[in-house]
């Protein structure tokens, strides 16, 4: 089974996996808590609960989506108590692929008890269709930035958090991706919320790139088989435009297998290897609907007015650290504050907890008021 793939490229494939606003109603009751139950072995002095909370799809619909909250121990202060928001990477696209009901919750969040002993509210949302009825919209921005900042929302709802206005989002790969979205969005669809900064670690941003690049050919079809089949269900585009009919069915195989820890079962592997010879000569950016997909979900440098952090290993296999340093060089250019850090011989597994202390130290600043330094 180990010979299957290199080293790094199992490391990586056991964690990652990744316009118009349609703003919410009052009878939306966006961030309602539908239901909380405790979830046991939260770290010291901390409480956790798993909830159901209201947010809106990516056309501004109603929905309920599942993640887990963490609430520090102690008396809130004055203005209670800051909220910050963990996205974590792909899990897998398939309804039981959340992470807020599994075993091991606490070790994904990079930097979770830095966080709680600041005082923070840390929200560690499921995404739509994930934990919860699915499709799972994989890499669509919208959906995912009202999942994120629905959650903060959750926490302000939730009996005994005393969670504040003011939050910070902080994401990996897909969070990653999640996070900036919801940057973008976040004065338009939760303009009653104060967003101190944005912190990314190596997230997908260029879709045609990412997605189509220069990537290990396995990792291709890794996210070749997430991407695709969650948008035909999302977007309601059948694989056979884009691809033959037996590499349609191998990826809709291959998307129900959820990542965890342990990786992917040995047949899953097979499947991958087949699929990268199938996919060989097929460059899903060059189906129109897929190529116009991969362009209206792109993260565009436009629109951040808060502080940013960019994060991205220099080893990285499924996030090509070129393409983090291009939107980086975007956001500059736009004048953004956007501070860089480059984790040097970073891969996509390591790179959110190897730069969390650092992480949790500017999210701290930005509560705190300070001024953020640009790398620009």
């Amino acid at each position: 089974m180990a010979s299957l793939f290199p080293p790094a490229i199992r490391r990586a494939l056991c964690v990652l996996a990744i316009g118009a606003v349609s703003l919410p109603t009052a009878a939306s009751a966006v961030g309602e808590i539908v239901s909380s139950t405790r979830i046991a072995g939260a770290p010291d002095g901390a409480t956790a609960y798993r909830i159901h909370y209201r947010s809106t799809d990516k056309d501004g619909r109603p929905i309920v989506v599942s993640g887990a909250m963490v609430v520090p121990a102690g008396p809130a202060p004055a203005g209670g108590r800051p909220v910050v928001v963990w996205a974590h990477g792909a899990s897998g696209i398939a309804e039981n692929c959340g992470l807020s009901d599994k075993p091991g919750l606490f070790g994904q969040i990079a930097g979770l008890n830095s966080l709680l002993a600041a005082g923070y509210v840390v929200a560690a949302p499921d995404y739509q269709g994930l934990g919860n009825t699915g499709p799972h919209p994989f890499l669509v921005g919208t959906a995912s930035a009202h999942t994120v900042l629905d959650s903060v929302r959750a926490a302000r709802a939730l009996p005994g958090a005393k969670a504040s206005s003011r939050y910070a989002l902080w994401g990996e790969s897909l969070g990653g991706f999640s996070v900036l979205w919801a940057g973008k969005l976040a004065a338009r669809y939760a303009p009653e919320l104060t967003l101190v900064g944005v912190a990314a670690a190596a997230p997908p941003t260029d879709l045609k790139a990412n997605l189509t690049g220069g990537t290990n050919a396995a990792v291709r079809a890794f996210l070749t088989s997430y991407a695709a089949e969650s948008w035909s269900r999302v977007y309601d585009v059948p694989l056979t435009t884009a691809v033959k009919p037996a590499t349609a069915k191998l990826i809709t195989a291959i998307a129900r297998n959820c990542v965890s820890l342990d990786g992917f079962a040995l047949r899953t592997k097979i499947g991958m290897l087949r699929l990268a010879r199938q996919l060989r000569n097929v460059n899903l950016a060059e189906s129109p609907r897929s190529g116009a997909l991969m362009q209206q979900n792109s993260v565009t440098p436009t629109g951040f007015t808060m502080p940013l952090l960019v994060v991205q290993g220099s080893a990285d296999v499924i996030v090509a650290p070129a393409v983090t340093r291009a939107l980086v060089d975007k956001l500059c250019a736009r004048r953004a504050n956007v501070r860089f850090i480059s984790i040097e011989g970073g891969d996509h597994v390591s790179v959110a907890k190897r730069s969390a202390p650092e992480t949790v130290n500017w999210l701290g600043d930005r509560f705190a008021g300070k001024p953020a330094a640009s790398s620009c």
